[in-house]
Parts: C-alpha cells; sequence; structure tokens
C-alpha cells in the first residue's frame, strides 16, 4: 500500500522501497492549462551548476542516464525514470517542478499528484490541489534528496513569477541569455519556424531552409535554462522586421558619437579666437581675450546668420562640464546627433535594476513560502507551519511571537512543582508558552541570530538561555556538568533528544569547532554541543590570583574530550 504524503512530510527512501531503479510519475492537469514539467539536479548549494542535470523536454535525459524523460503514460501527465545509484557524486537534489506555460494559474488546476513506483508498484504518494494554491505559476511539487541517505520530501512551494522565479530560486539565468538569441534572426534570411533560430547564422539562402528546422534539435539543449517553447516563437516575426530597420543599429551607436564629438571643441581654443567666425564655439573659449580685440566682434561678426545660437550660450561655463554636453547646444543646433548625445550620458539608462515601485523595494523582504514544517524567513526569524507534522504543537519563550496567520491558541507551559525548583537551583529554567491549532507563527526575540537545528533520534546539549523554540515531542531535562577545584561547584545545562527541531539563538554568527583532547571554551560563550561529548569544569582558581587585582577573568573554562565527530558551538557573546 503506498504511504501517503502532506506537504512538509519527508522520509528516506529505504523506509519507502529497498530499489534504487524508480519510476516519478505526476498528473497535473486544469481546465485550458498546459504543464511543462522538469526536473533540476541541484549540488550541495541547491544550485543548477551543471545544465546537463536539467531534464525537460528538450533535453530528456543527462549524460549518465540517472535520469530520463518517459513522457505520458499510465494516467501520468509526465513521468521519469531515476536511478539513484547512477546519479554523480555532485548532484544531492533533485527537485520536480512544474509550470504553467501560457495563461491561468495554479489555484485553477484539478486535484492531482506526484507518486513513485518501485518494481510496478506504488510506494508513495503526495495529492495536491488547486486549494493550496492561488496566484503561483510554478510550483516546486517534491524532492530527493541525499543527507547521508537519499530521502524524499513532498514539498508543494509555489512561485508567482513562474519559470523566471523558479529559475532564478536554482541560480538560473535564463532572462538575460534570451535577448542574446535575438540578434541570430536578422541574420538569416527565411522565417520557417523557431527551431531555425538555432541555425540561423549558418544559413545562406532560402533553400536551405527546410534542411534547417531537421536539424534544429540539436541546438535546442544549448538554449540550457530555456525550457518554456513559447519563449522562442514570440522571436520568430523577427527575422522580416530586420530588413526593413537594418539601420537601427546605428541609432543605438550614434550617441557614442556625441562624447567623441565632444572632444572637438577643445582642440579649437589653440587657435586664436579672432578668426574663424564659422565656428560659433570659438566665442565660448576665446572671449576672455575677446574685450582686447575690436569690441564689436564678439557679437558682430559678419557671419550674423550663424550668430543665433552663440549668444544662448554665452553664460555657459568656460571649463567643458559632463563629457561635452555643452558643446553639442552651441556647436550645430540643427544637427539631429547633438540633442541625443546629453540624454545618453546625462541621465541612467531605463529603471533600477530591481524595477520601482513600492513592491520592487519590499520584495528582498517577502515571506519564503518554502513547503516545510520550520522555515528560516531570514538569520533573524523563523516561521512554523503548526498544520504540519500531525498537528504537533510547538514549545517557545514566552513573549517570542510577533506574528501569526490561522487559528491559534497560546497557553501558558507550566514546568510543574518539580521543575520549577529544578530550574531556580540549576539555572535552566525556560519561561514557555505551547502554541497549537491551525496556522503558522512567526517567531524572533531581540534580534537575535536564530539556527534551527533537526534531530533525528540523536541529542544535543543547549544552554537554556540560547532555547528560543522546540517541537513539543522532543524529550529535554537539566543535566549536570561535573567539576573539580570548584568547591561544591558545577554547571548545568539542557539536554534534548528525539525526533524534531530545536531553535538556537546566538548573539552574533557562531562558531562551530570540532572537539580535540586540548578543547576548552568559557562557559558563558559557549552555546551548545553535542551529547556524547564529555564535558569537564576546568579550575584555575588560586588564592594568589584572587588576592591581587589584575585576574584575567578566564579561570573557569569547560574543558571538551570526545571521539571524532563531536562538536561544539560558541558564540561571539558572554553571557
Amino acid at each position: 500500500m503506498a504511504r501517503e504524503f502532506q506537504r512538509g512530510h519527508k522520509a528516506k527512501i529505504s523506509d519507502l522501497t529497498a530499489g534504487t531503479d524508480l519510476y516519478v510519475g505526476v498528473q497535473i492537469t486544469g481546465p485550458g492549462l498546459t504543464f511543462d514539467i522538469s526536473c533540476f539536479g541541484l549540488d550541495a548549494d541547491e544550485r543548477l551548476s551543471d545544465d546537463r542535470y536539467f531534464v525537460f523536454f528538450n533535453q530528456p535525459k543527462t549524460p549518465e542516464e540517472s535520469i530520463q524523460l518517459l513522457g505520458a503514460q499510465a494516467g501520468d501527465t509526465e513521468s521519469f525514470r531515476v536511478t539513484l545509484d547512477k546519479i554523480p557524486p555532485q548532484i544531492q537534489r533533485l527537485s520536480f517542478t512544474a509550470t504553467l506555460d501560457g495563461a491561468g494559474q495554479l489555484s485553477q488546476i484539478a486535484p492531482g499528484y506526484l507518486r513513485i513506483v518501485a518494481g510496478g508498484e506504488e510506494v508513495a504518494r503526495y495529492p495536491f490541489s488547486g486549494a493550496e494554491f492561488s496566484t503561483e505559476r510554478a510550483v516546486m511539487l517534491g524532492d530527493f534528496y541525499l543527507k547521508d541517505v537519499w530521502r524524499f520530501a513532498a514539498v508543494g512551494q509555489g512561485f508567482d513569477g513562474g519559470l523566471d522565479a523558479l529559475l532564478k530560486n536554482f541560480g538560473g539565468e535564463v532572462a538575460e541569455e534570451e535577448p542574446a538569441a535575438a540578434p541570430q534572426p536578422q541574420v538569416g534570411a527565411p522565417s520557417f519556424a523557431p527551431p531555425a533560430q538555432g541555425t540561423a547564422p549558418p544559413a545562406f539562402g532560402a533553400p536551405s531552409g527546410p534542411a534547417t528546422p531537421a536539424s534544429a534539435p540539436a541546438p535546442q539543449p544549448a538554449q540550457g535554462f530555456a525550457p518554456p517553447p513559447a519563449a522562442t516563437p514570440p522571436q520568430a516575426p523577427a527575422p522580416p522586421e530586420p530588413t526593413p530597420p537594418m539601420h537601427a543599429a546605428p541609432t543605438i551607436a550614434a550617441p557614442m558619437t556625441p562624447p567623441g564629438g565632444g572632444p572637438v571643441p577643445p582642440p579649437a581654443p589653440a587657435p586664436a579666437p579672432y578668426g574663424q567666425p564659422p565656428d560659433q564655439q570659438q566665442p565660448l573659449y576665446g572671449q576672455p581675450p575677446a574685450p582686447s580685440a575690436p569690441l564689436p566682434p564678439g557679437y558682430g561678426q559678419p557671419q550674423a546668420p550663424q550668430a543665433p545660437a552663440p549668444p544662448p550660450g554665452y553664460g555657459q561655463p568656460t571649463p567643458p562640464p559632463g563629457y561635452g554636453q555643452q558643446p553639442p547646444f552651441g556647436q550645430v543646433p540643427g544637427q539631429p546627433g547633438a540633442p541625443a548625445a546629453p540624454a545618453g550620458y546625462a541621465v541612467p539608462q531605463g529603471p533600477p535594476q530591481g524595477g520601482a515601485g513600492v513592491a520592487a523595494a519590499l520584495q528582498p523582504y517577502k515571506e519564503a513560502p518554502t513547503g516545510q514544517r520550520w522555515t528560516q524567513q531570514n538569520k533573524k526569524m523563523v516561521r512554523v507551519d503548526l498544520g504540519m507534522g500531525g498537528d504537533q504543537p510547538v514549545l517557545a519563550r514566552q513573549g517570542s511571537m510577533v506574528l501569526y496567520q490561522g487559528k491559534v491558541d497560546f497557553s501558558y507551559k507550566s514546568a510543574g512543582f518539580s521543575g520549577r525548583i529544578v530550574g531556580n537551583a540549576t539555572g535552566q529554567e525556560m519561561q514557555l508558552m505551547r502554541c497549537s491549532g491551525k496556522g503558522q507563527v512567526f517567531l524572533a526575540e531581540k534580534s537575535a541570530m536564530l539556527h534551527p537545528i533537526e534531530l533525528q533520534g540523536d541529542a544535543i546539549c543547549v544552554s537554556a538561555e540560547n532555547v528560543l523554540a522546540f517541537d513539543e515531542a522532543l524529550q529535554y531535562e537539566v543535566r549536570r556538568i561535573e567539576g573539580h577545584g570548584i568547591p561544591g561547584g558545577a554547571l548545568f545545562t539542557m539536554q534534548f533528544q528525539g525526533t524534531g527541531t530545536i531553535i538556537v539563538k546566538t548573539q552574533g554568527a557562531p562558531v562551530v569547532l570540532p572537539v580535540t583532547p586540548t578543547t576548552f571554551a568559557d562557559c558563558n560563550a559557549v552555546v551548545a554541543w553535542s551529547a556524547a561529548s564529555q564535558v569537564i569544569v576546568s579550575s584555575q582558581v588560586r588564592m594568589r590570583r584572587n588576592a591581587y587585582p589584575g585576574d584575567t577573568g578566564e579561570s573557569v573554562n569547560l574543558q571538551f574530550r570526545g571521539a571524532p565527530g563531536n562538536f561544539i558551538v560558541v558564540q561571539p557573546y558572554e553571557v
């Protein structure tokens, strides 16, 4: 029987099937909607660093055929064959996506699914419907990701921007590459079909056109990040246009002439300003000596008909400012290129890089729409979706909620009488609240940096001061750190164990160090460490040191010991 996943659920592939040769089927339909279904092979940084591992309709398989596009079959809109043991080590994640080709949005789709089949038997299914989306035009349906072993995650994350937003999320640059293909149709005279654009430059005439579409599939993979066919057909009408506006390019090059023409007037001051009356720029650079010559010549030259242009520029500054913007005004008023020169170099060309308006200004701070239970919005804020993970409540530090959506109930979490006694005695008391219900809760505290840590049956020790929130399913208790050298003294910490996530907060960016036999840390700066580490309080307290001023303040430290693989986390701040 197939295991059904909800958005955000994860599982090891080995828990679903022992096979590694898998069939992945996607069914996604809607009235009047067309979809492009693809698979992105991503590296450890979740980037598409090698476009040969972008599998779509124009590139149906990877070089070693570990991922193959099979087409529609068995009731699936699209299907793939994935051989996990053939995937090269640099590929750490496979993301199966669907993108709308044309108008529409994901809220219009009918109920669909992504399923995994092994040996002819369906072992996993992730169902979804349009009710889970609104204006999105692209969606990440599910991921295969490598974390010690291959695992599967039901994602269900949508993107309003469609394919462009999806590619940018994976590091693609299709928007920048497509304009480069536009000049190619200008060279090829025949306008047969979009596939001919890839081979238009080598075509020498219309007769060779029929052969061009036959060879078109070869250049298609070179487009890399441009899967939708709609991106190429709009450029098909372009080939007829280049012939009439063939000299449109000189129009672009024309603004470059005035800057080059700007330096032309400066050489003119070398000759005496008294001669060459036709050169209307001379009076600008020769005005100071003009009074010593006959008084009228500056304004009463015989060429009075050409003089109307110089009088308006008589007040212009003498030094040539801004790439020669002013010489064009006094040089040849009727020259068409002169007015265009200042416009091209005096102001920026086009709108700002990120666009204009309030929406563009706030775009970098938009909510991260990942389909995980815990999602880090930025370095100092985290969001938990209480509707995932079987409606498991979350325990968070009192007052740490900054925003919530949905029907969420906040209640006081009592530690009990014995818990309060232990907390007060050890300094590890946590004032907690219980968050339950259906909705999303955003957590933060005093602009501290937050770090989600996912536990999968293992344990970690964290000081209660550095805990912001955690899944209620995790087990936690106060743990004593044995010490010697301090009369009757010891330190305490909290140990968390089980399956779930804990949010650790730090003051500043922490550093993670491996445990060695000579690893010592300040007990006020250490944040967390692996539970398997042996921790001992190391004291250097001596009567002589305490008897005199000038103590270093580093008399009590924690010494860590353990096998390779153990670690400690230290923040750049002392509590």
